[in-house]
């Protein structure tokens, strides 16, 4: 039995997808009724999870609100740092799985080197912050577990930089968007068939493959190439005039992060080695251009829903 946490998220709702809603799986987000889906509900959600004893757990839920964070840090550490703790505990208790999501923001985004696994973490933010105590405390839990650590996730569900910038070019001539941090867009679709991969290899009885086991640990998880904000958006725009939308928008230009003050800092570098999920999965991820197409005619075309809840 699986059990997600964060369901009605755009990841969450990947994970559905991906899983499929099957009697025996069980998928949980704030709305659940008949169970705890609220993970800062701590005595709720343990007794949800020593109640059903699933053999997986994926949480999907998080307080992503990167720049909110800096002023709701209580809420954050909740979410991140402290449920993903709780869950971890469970999880080692009932002899589960447990698989949670983190971010590239563990990093301070020195250099141009893509950031392997060992890298020693030095987050900017508070969301950083909360995201690596996460981590750490489900490492130090004993519990079985694969992170999946991704940056700039996005789909064609919920409110992601993808659907922004669909938005504005259809309300404005001018886009400024940012050209000095670098990263790679990754799908919540990508990160949730990595999820089903490692899954099949570590779960034997429930699609386990031959080949052995993938160490328990963390994993980064993105497609190939790199970009910035900018060529993203960019990329994003003119796919959405071949379409015959985003009329409104004439220019995009690029700016520094610095002409783009946010309350939290954000790493200039979020590129991620991911030499270590590709060995696991005996596969290599596509390139981060065809994903980025396929969302924006998704979109477009009306065939995304814009279901964002956690």
């Amino acid at each position: 039995m699986i059990v997600v946490l964060g369901s009605r998220g755009q990841l969450g709702q990947a994970l559905k997808d991906a899983i499929g809603e099957a009697p025996e799986h069980l998928f949980l987000s704030r709305a659940s009724r008949d169970y705890c889906g609220d993970i800062t509900d701590t005595a709720g959600l343990t007794e949800t999870l020593m109640d059903i004893r699933p053999n997986i757990i994926i949480n999907a839920a998080a307080f992503t609100a990167v720049d909110l964070a800096e002023q709701e840090m209580e809420a954050a550490m909740a979410a991140n740092a402290k449920a993903p703790g709780v869950m971890a505990q469970i999880a080692a208790k009932i002899n589960a799985l447990l698989i949670h999501y983190s971010t590239d923001y563990v990093f301070d985004g020195s250099g141009q080197k893509p950031w392997e696994e060992t890298d020693a973490c030095a987050p900017l933010s508070v969301y950083g912050k909360s995201k690596l105590l996460g981590e750490q405390a489900i490492s130090a839990s004993g519990a079985k577990h694969f992170i999946l650590r991704a940056s700039w996730v996005y789909s064609h569900h919920g409110n992601n930089f993808l659907k922004t910038m669909l938005r504005l070019a259809e309300e404005r001539d001018e886009l400024r968007v940012i050209n000095d941090q670098w990263g790679v867009p990754t799908h919540a679709d990508y990160l949730a068939a990595a999820t089903l991969d490692l899954i099949n290899l570590a779960t034997p009885g429930l699609g386990a493959k031959s080949q052995s086991v993938p160490d328990w640990g963390i994993y980064h998880c993105a497609p190939a190439g790199e970009t910035t904000w900018f060529d993203y958006a960019r990329l994003v725009i003119n796919a959405a005039k071949s379409l015959g939308k985003a009329q409104a928008c004439k220019k995009i230009s690029p700016i520094t992060t610095q002409e783009y003050p946010t309350a939290a800092r954000r790493p200039l570098n979020s590129r991620l080695n991911t030499s270590k999920l590709q060995m696991a999965l005996g596969t290599a991820p596509p390139d981060w251009q065809e994903d980025v197409m396929t969302t924006v005619h998704a979109v477009l075309m009306g065939t995304e829903t814009d279901d964002d809840l956690q």
